[in-house]
């Protein structure tokens, strides 16, 4: 699957952290692409087990950390526990089957 990562219009480079959560009841291969994200900022992928995450080269990779993590087996779950950790969900996807996935950053 592929993550498209992209600044909101009115952000013209993007730089803050972020944190992700991509989980897949399969093991899936993440690969990033990316779009106006300032380098040197941390971004943080945690990723169900046996998945990875494959950066495009450049630098973004320096300041980024993937992790395997075991989620709550439900959205609903998933969502709650996201919630407890980070004290915020700013965005939620479900997809059931997708080769592509849009992401736009920002405030």
């Amino acid at each position: 699957v592929t993550l498209h990562l992209n600044p909101i219009s009115s952000v013209h480079i993007h730089q803050k952290p972020l944190v992700f959560l991509l989980n897949s009841p399969l093991p899936l291969v993440w690969k990033l692409k990316t779009e106006r994200l300032a380098p040197g900022i941390q971004r943080v992928f945690f990723v169900s087990l046996g998945s990875v995450v494959q950066f495009e080269k450049g630098n973004f990779s320096l300041s980024a950390e993937t992790e395997e993590k075991l989620f709550p087996e439900k959205n609903e779950h998933l969502l709650q526990w996201a919630q407890k950790e980070y004290g915020a969900v700013t965005s939620f996807t479900e997809l059931k089957v997708s080769r592509n996935i849009y992401i736009k950053v920002g405030e």
